[in-house]
């Protein structure tokens, strides 16, 4: 009879099979097998996924169990079974489920909705096999303190392993990393108060005051750690002190260049790096590019002067294609590629904007023809684009951006997904 071992729940589960490794193992069909299979797993004892309990006494020790299993990859509790791997059963399993998915309900956040199995053996004696996955991860308990497992013992997750939590989440989920580097007074609360203001409007009175890191973390940009809120990277990137931002998220730059000529070899005229906030950089991007050409909200912009006038003429661009390509380049970088800040490149006769970005997530036809499926950092994209944010922003995105372009000058963009490199060519005239 070949022994079935304990794993993971992400590997017990099938995909398309909601079913837990233990569902399948107290099936009718084969009750003194798998039962059998169970004993020998109890007999193996524990491990970092297998927790042995004789009975629900301690509640937060139990939290803090649970939380720590799921943060780790997942794995069991059993209840009724001693540190010496014997049976001894549970009094009232049913109180025992109970309390266990109060537990996991209420005292833990996200939520843990694990599966429960209550098994009787043949000799009346009867436990609880409490399954947890780790699809919702990282999960935190009631004292806001995050745990992970490590072979059979738990312990406080420090800043650096919270970090590694959140940095299994999906790519558009980096954004809401908490940068441990950070307090609430790195955060503008002038700016996050104008935003939610303007928001409520007439209603901004009635709701009363209340403090600004509880305002981050309603809004999903703060993270509660020990006894503390910690903003976020889409919190710091929105509302972070703009003189602070440089040194505490150095990824929150934008380098700009004014080149005398049609390539990077062609001699530079004036090139800056600003470090700030997204409105800061918004705003003074739009600046440095103002200096250089000149921006029309009209669709039919003026054409450039002849070729026998002595002076170059300034290139014309339509505004919103600007504003969008750079709010584009704001809004879906991937912040978690380091060491490489955005760069807007002018030349004579076009504006090259380069943005950081992970190019297995994106198709280059899939953009131009449908826009962004996938969004990069939602939360950061909702607050920026909302009107309360403070900030003249366009609609349409990179098809709209494409149209609004070929109309205005009569070129399409040119759009390229190189490396780790996101790039929108948009032509003069």
């Amino acid at each position: 009879m070949k022994q079935k071992k304990f794993k993971p729940s992400r590997s017990r589960n099938k995909p398309g099979s909601e079913r837990s490794f233990y569902e399948k193992l107290f099936n009718e069909d084969y009750p003194r097998l798998e039962h059998l299979d169970l004993l020998n797993l109890i007999r193996g004892g524990e491990d970092s996924y297998l927790e042995l309990k004789v009975r629900l006494t301690n509640n937060e020790k139990i939290i803090s169990e649970i939380v720590a299993l799921a943060n780790s990859g997942g794995g069991a509790i059993i209840f009724g079974v001693n540190d010496n791997r014997y049976i001894e059963g549970l009094d009232d399993p049913e109180e025992v489920e109970d309390e266990l998915k109060q537990i996991c309900r209420t005292q833990i956040t996200p939520p843990v909705w694990p599966y429960i199995d209550k098994v009787a053996f043949d000799n009346g004696k009867r436990i609880i096999v409490l399954d947890i996955d780790e699809r919702r991860a990282p999960h935190y308990a009631f004292d806001h303190r995050y745990y992970v497992r490590e072979g059979s013992s738990i312990h406080e997750a420090n800043a650096e392993e919270v970090t590694k939590l959140f940095t299994r989440l999906k790519p558009n989920s980096y954004e809401s990393i908490p940068l441990f580097n950070t307090t609430i007074e790195n955060i503008d609360e002038a700016f996050v108060w104008s935003y939610i203001r303007e928001l409520q409007g007439e209603l901004f009175n009635k709701n009363g005051n209340y403090p600004t890191g509880q305002v981050l973390k309603d809004m999903q940009l703060g993270m509660d750690y020990a006894d503390n809120i910690i903003p976020t990277v889409a919190g710091m990137l929105l509302f972070g002190n703009t003189n602070q931002i440089g040194k505490l998220f150095s990824r929150s730059s934008i380098e700009l260049k004014r080149i005398s000529g049609d390539s990077l070899t062609s001699p530079i005229v004036e090139k800056a790096l600003f470090n700030g906030n997204l409105a800061t950089l918004f705003e003074r991007a739009q600046n440095f590019i103002g200096r250089y050409v000149d921006l029309w909200d009209s669709i039919n912009i003026r054409k450039t002067k002849p070729a026998t006038e002595p002076v170059a003429a300034r290139a014309n661009y339509n505004k919103p294609v600007i504003v969008e390509a750079l709010t584009n380049a704001l809004v879906h970088r991937d912040y978690c590629v380091r060491e490489q800040p955005i760069k807007i490149n002018i030349y004579d006769n076009r504006i090259e904007i380069i943005n950081p970005c992970i190019s297995k997530m994106l198709s280059r036809k899939g953009l131009e023809a449908y826009g962004a499926v996938f969004t990069n950092n939602p939360k950061l994209k909702a607050v920026f684009k909302s009107s309360a944010y403070g900030l003249k922003t366009v609609l349409g995105g990179i098809p709209g951006l494409r149209q609004l372009a070929y109309r205005s000058s009569g070129r399409e963009p040119k759009i390229n997904i190189i490396q780790e490199e996101f790039r929108i060519e948009v032509f003069g005239c």
